[in-house]
């Protein structure tokens, strides 16, 4: 599929309208699907689905196998006959004078969790049916993972929410003892979280078939690093570099200074002990890739520079400028995911400082890059983002989740630079620099040509789902309900056709 000539929307489920304040699998999800049918698009791209913690980074997820239990709709919750009305009501009366492009996560988690408390509730005062069996062989189907993360998530809440290496030692450090003592002690908050999953991955089952029959593919993306207060460290913790003592990490992954933050980016999640992943014949890797593969089609391998070589900053460091580069199994790892799993349909985030060996590791697999039109402006010639330098293998985009708008980069832009881009262009069309910015992309010899949602709506900087570095205000934006009228959608189809990406 990576080698058809195809085109797309990067949009995170939780940016999706509603009236329960987040983004959710109902409704509005199968109406993105219908938009996206009705242009004639290939692809629907999202970032992480997995559980958020502190910031609601989908890049810090306390799972990497696990879905959001906020994505959860509520709307198919009652159609299930697990809420009422009644909840329905009081969830949209919390949001109803809430701005509905801005998430506010304190409160959906406030307001949701007690109705997701309620639906299973009555789920387990329901009678023995099939859809109490789907959830037996769920349960059974994903008990590698499961147990630990409902074991795990329990054990959040038990302890308010402190990190696992703040917990008790003999739990922190897995004694068995502990673990039996735990799961007896916990048992009816692990069947909760246990649901949680359950209604999660089977509505998000449905949603994916229901894309995939109108022939669009769920193009999803894997972070390279787990977070450290997730539970894949906590049953994991010879794979990563760990201090012995304490838990903390004893060297946190990062990238040095770089486009987007003088002081690099310190993201403290622990790097990989790689030589213990190469004795197990990175099993770890293995399964995590199976999973991804249960709930997506094609992967983003984000950092994927860092299966070459990494950067490691020592523990106690509070920017990422005084980290090291270590090198790491990159070419073993793909070479056994591919004797394991044959040829993946795998995209690798090549942005950032990338080094000859690094675009050989990609190329020796096939996989294909990524190429940013925001970055193509500023350099020479020979910059490999200005489209007459692409090859067909490769992604391209107006700019990414980590980008400001196409708009609001533009507007930022000095008379110059601005003049620099038209120049390229030719001229800015009558409907903007981001529809300009779209046909560029589109006219490209890039097999996929992928566009955040923003920039479809024209929108500016206040639309930005994320900032690296910061902390602020990340995440939480949404559209609203009604944007992708018929001018939208008549104008991406006929661009989608005019380029060649019709989706057959």
């Amino acid at each position: 599929m990576l080698n058809r000539r195809l085109s797309g929307v990067l949009l995170h489920p939780t940016s999706l309208p509603n009236a329960y304040g987040i983004g959710d699998l109902g409704n509005s999800a199968y109406r993105f699907v219908d938009f996206l049918n009705e242009s004639d698009q290939g692809v629907w791209q999202i970032l992480p689905l997995g559980p958020t913690g502190a910031g609601n980074s989908p890049y810090l997820a306390y799972s990497a196998l696990a879905g959001n239990p906020l994505l959860i709709s509520v709307d198919i919750l009652f159609g299930d006959g697990l809420i009422t009305q009644e909840d329905l009501d009081s969830l949209s009366n919390a949001f109803a004078s809430h701005s509905p492009t801005h998430i506010d996560y304190d409160l959906v988690i406030q307001t949701k969790y007690p109705i997701l408390r309620k639906a299973f509730n009555a789920f387990q005062e329901r009678e023995k049916d099939e859809y109490t069996k789907e959830f037996i062989d769920f349960c059974q189907t994903h008990k590698d993972w499961l147990e630990n993360y409902s074991l795990y998530m329990a054990l959040k809440d038990y302890y308010q929410d402190k990190p696992w290496f703040q917990w008790d030692e003999d739990i922190a450090r897995r004694k068995p003892e502990a673990i039996k003592t735990w799961q007896k002690k916990l048992a009816e908050e692990m069947l909760f979280h246990q649901f949680l999953q359950f209604s999660f991955f089977r509505q998000w089952r449905n949603l994916k078939d229901y894309a995939n029959e109108r022939g669009i593919h769920i193009f999803g993306d894997i972070p390279i690093y787990v977070a450290h207060d997730s539970v894949d460290v906590w049953a994991n913790q010879s794979i990563f570099c760990l201090d012995e003592e304490t838990g903390e990490a004893a060297s946190m992954a990062g990238v040095p200074p770089d486009y987007f933050s003088a002081t690099g980016q310190l993201w403290g999640n622990p790097v990989y002990n790689w030589q213990k992943l190469q004795e197990t014949q990175f099993a770890w890797w293995i399964k995590r890739i199976k999973g991804m593969l249960e709930y997506v089609d094609v992967m983003r391998i984000d950092h994927f520079r860092g299966f070459e070589a990494y950067w490691a900053v020592p523990q106690g460091e509070t920017t990422a400028m005084n980290g090291e580069w270590k090198e790491a199994p990159g070419d073993e790892f793909f070479a056994v995911l591919k004797q394991e799993l044959g040829t993946l349909p795998i995209v690798a985030e090549d942005l950032g400082v990338i080094t000859p060996e690094v675009e050989a590791l990609r190329d020796k697999y096939g996989f294909p890059g990524m190429k940013v039109l925001h970055f193509a402006f500023d350099s020479d010639r020979d910059n490999p983002f200005l489209p007459y330098n692409y090859q067909n293998n490769c992604v391209v985009y107006t700019g990414t989740h980590d980008n400001d708008t196409t708009i609001g980069w533009f507007e930022k832009r000095s008379h110059e630079d601005k003049q620099k881009v038209i120049d390229y262009l030719g001229a800015v069309c009558d409907r903007g620099i981001h529809w300009s910015m779209i046909q560029l992309a589109l006219s490209s010899v890039a097999n996929w040509a992928i566009f955040p949602l923003q920039d479809l709506l024209g929108l500016g900087s206040d639309a930005k789902m994320n900032t690296p570095g910061t902390i602020e205000n990340n995440w939480t934006w949404r559209f609203p309900e009604g944007a992708l009228n018929l001018d939208v959608t008549g104008h991406f189809r006929y661009l989608t056709y005019l380029y060649g990406r019709k989706n057959n």
